[in-house]
């Protein structure tokens, strides 16, 4: 058992996340000769360099310390967890998670989780990103989030995800449009049509390939990162969208109507995923959010 502290474990994250030692004793509140020599003695009875010091304090991470990085980060969170729940027992739950969610997902879904959990556990505060679902991985490879909320897509191995909800995929559609009276439609008679494709890797290989599946191929017009957008254009008549996350609402940013129609011929569903980094234990505060994200789809369906 290596004979180094939680203590250490704090000041070298710190570190690196401040990005320099001056940085690290102001952020806890310590001195920096007291950072500086906790540091070099960790160094010396792990047997490996773990900062290279830069001039004027400023430090970064050797490729020994990146790679305990993220065992550091959820060691201290359970350290953290156990002396709360030392403290607490038969209290609420209490303590801070941070959530990493796909931009499509999270307006949809974390208003409501952060709701629900704030009035079941008072003590407990959620932490909300959002971006691109290569953006919400890196961040969790990295101990920025502690769980992360995306697709089902190209996951790497380092992720454990558990299935939350299989949406199936949509046509979007003007209002007006000639097919918007359909119970559903089918991906053949709409490819000549010009597609405002939801242009967020790995969403955009993903949809184009549900028109492969289908034996034709699209008609990209325009693209974009952003669903609203996406939608406003449909809502414009200029042309129509596949998508899988569906808003409640049938109205764009600007007022126009748009109409969802199931697609008959892509059986091929979306896969809404929970995620956390493979082998690391969750906390109860991260099943906890796993459960409430479980319950939360469970009512959509």
């Amino acid at each position: 058992m290596q004979d180094f502290t939680l203590r250490q474990l704090e000041y070298l994250l710190a570190a690196v996340d401040e990005g320099s030692v001056a940085g690290a004793a102001a952020r806890l509140n310590v001195s920096q000769p007291t950072i500086s020599v906790a540091l070099a003695k960790m160094e010396a009875q792990l047997g490996v360099q773990l900062l290279l010091r830069q001039h004027a304090q400023g430090v970064t991470p050797t490729a020994s310390a990146r790679a305990i990085l993220p065992a550091a980060r959820s060691l201290l969170a359970h350290a953290g967890e156990l002396g709360r729940a030392a403290r607490d027992a038969g209290a609420g739950l209490a303590g801070e998670l941070t959530i990493g969610a796909v931009s499509t997902l999270a307006p949809l879904v974390l208003p409501a989780l952060i709701a629900r959990l704030g009035r079941d556990y008072p003590e407990l505060r959620l932490a909300v990103r959002d971006g691109s679902q290569a953006a919400m991985l890196a961040a969790l490879e990295a101990g920025a989030v502690d769980m992360v909320l995306l697709y089902d897509i190209d996951l790497p191995e380092s992720v454990a995800a558990r299935v939350l909800a299989a949406p199936q995929p949509y046509a979007l559609l003007p209002e007006g449009h000639r097919l918007a009276g359909q119970a559903e439609v089918r991906l053949r008679d709409l490819a000549a049509e010009p597609l405002i494709l939801l242009d967020m890797p790995p969403s955009r290989d993903w949809f184009l390939g549900l028109f492969r599946a289908a034996g034709v191929e699209a008609n990209v017009a325009h693209t974009s990162p952003s669903m609203e957008l996406v939608r406003g254009m449909v809502g414009q008549g200029l042309g129509y969208s596949v998508l899988v996350t569906r808003p409640r609402h049938d109205r764009t940013y600007d007022g126009r109507r748009v109409v969802a129609r199931p697609l008959s011929d892509s059986p091929t569903a979306g896969r809404v995923v929970i995620g956390h980094l493979r082998g690391h234990r969750q906390t109860r505060l991260m099943q906890v959010f796993a459960e409430a994200a479980a319950a939360h789809f469970a009512q959509e369906v």
